[in-house]
């Protein structure tokens, strides 16, 4: 496939992200949105995901691809700066839904899965909702996620 012949997949049937936003949507403009992702068990969980179905971050023209990581790091850095977690994990698997999609997951000593991925095996329990260990609302930070992201 040349750079120059790509063009973004219709919407797929079947395909998640294609037919819901994939979590709570919080910004959408052109070809990408950030959603929050309900799991309760890791509150500072959002996704960048692309409007258009596209399977591979390689597809992407040049500017997209940069767009694309502009928004992951606008994310990152939001979650940095209001929660200071041990670790940020950036992740675009797509094994399971196979459209792109970023995982941007604020990660913390407590946390139930702490230091392994947030699909491995819990390592410990947690006292109180993992929200409640966050020191700010979910609110709070959705609004600087938006904020950050719309001026990226």
């Amino acid at each position: 496939m040349s750079v120059a012949a790509f063009k973004p997949e219709a919407p797929v049937a079947g395909c998640e992200l294609c037919q819901q936003p994939g979590g709570t949507l919080l910004w959408s403009a052109g070809a990408w949105r950030v959603v929050r992702v309900a799991d309760p068990a890791f509150p500072a969980f959002y996704r960048v995901v692309c409007n258009h179905h596209v399977a591979e971050f390689s597809h992407l023209l040049a500017p997209e691809r940069r767009r694309c990581m502009d928004l992951v790091c606008a994310v990152e850095r939001v979650l940095i700066e209001s929660l200071q977690p041990a670790k940020v994990n950036l992740a675009a698997l797509g094994n399971m839904v196979p459209h792109l999609h970023w995982h941007v997951v604020a990660r913390f000593a407590w946390d139930t899965h702490f230091p392994q991925p947030i699909w491995g095996a819990p390592q410990r329990g947690l006292e109180g909702s993992a929200e409640s260990w966050l020191g700010i609302c979910l609110e709070e930070l959705d609004g600087r996620v938006v904020a950050a992201v719309a001026g990226a």
